[in-house]
């Protein structure tokens, strides 16, 4: 497959998007970059299944360049909670290493997409409601939260999504203000999509390649250009997101969270 000129245009629009949402939402943008690169590699003749996989696998990667992005602006305005990161990240290391390296080219992930549509519709519609966390409830221990990790890195490596649909609600439910964990979520998503790669590489070392530039389940070409346009606006949604309402940013956050379950909702009765 040539990387024409539309094409090109096609996943600069797409990386501009993703970025912007990383910063102003702390996203890995998955829930956006999956579905519409899933199109775009059937359109030019690439196996459906494949082609989810490819932008399951690509968007994740992409994930490694937005998110340094993105919290190295967070990190200047003083919103990121590094000591939750440092806490949560073994965990998100060892679950995004099973997920990316055994169950995501074994599993279908009809059952457990179901599941986490389920769970992040029901946190989509608390958030949207806006209703106070108890006010003595806090954080759990660094086990604890390595324990909450393991899971927020399996299950993202699966979706191609960067951990904020789960990490959000459960830092904003624990009573961290929703600015810091929108920040904090932008910086465990560096440790989420290394480890899913290199899970992704390891699973994909024998598949022979789908198309001119694929490595894997890897499209280089589509990596390079959507890194190059998200880095660049992710910063712009992270000074977004510390200036704008934190009931309207939580709202948002809610709204996109609501998308990301009807489309694993379509894909899980798809299969």
């Amino acid at each position: 497959m040539d990387l024409g000129a539309t094409l090109v245009v096609e996943l600069l629009a797409l990386g501009a998007a993703v970025g912007f949402l990383a910063g102003l939402l702390g996203i890995g943008g998955g829930m956006v970059m999956v579905p519409i690169m899933t199109l775009l590699l059937t359109q030019r003749g690439v196996p459906a299944p494949l082609a989810v996989k490819m932008s399951i696998a690509t968007s994740m990667a992409t994930i490694m360049f937005t998110s340094l992005s993105s919290v190295r602006a967070h990190h200047r305005l003083g919103a990121v909670r590094w000591e939750i990161a440092r806490a949560m990240a073994p965990g998100i290391v060892t679950g995004g290493l099973l997920a990316g390296a055994g169950a995501f080219a074994l599993l279908k992930g009809q059952g457990l997409a179901l599941l986490f549509a389920a769970f992040i519709g029901y946190s989509a519609l608390k958030m949207m409601r806006n209703t106070a966390p108890r006010p003595g409830r806090q954080l759990p221990g660094a086990w604890a939260q390595a324990g909450v990790g393991v899971g927020i890195g399996f299950a993202s490596a699966l979706l191609g999504a960067g951990g904020a649909f789960m990490s959000v609600p459960f830092m904003t439910w624990c009573n961290v203000p929703p600015r810091q964990a929108v920040a904090t979520a932008a910086a465990i998503g560096f440790p989420i999509a290394l480890a899913s790669t290199a899970g992704y590489l390891i699973s994909g070392r024998d598949l022979a390649p789908a198309l001119p530039g694929a490595f894997g389940y890897l499209y280089l070409p589509a990596l390079a250009v959507v890194s190059v346009a998200s880095v660049t606006l992710a910063p712009v949604g992270a000074r977004t997101a510390q200036r704008i309402d934190v009931t309207l940013l939580k709202r948002l956050f809610a709204l996109m969270l609501l998308a990301l379950a009807a489309s694993m909702l379509r894909q899980a009765f798809a299969t």
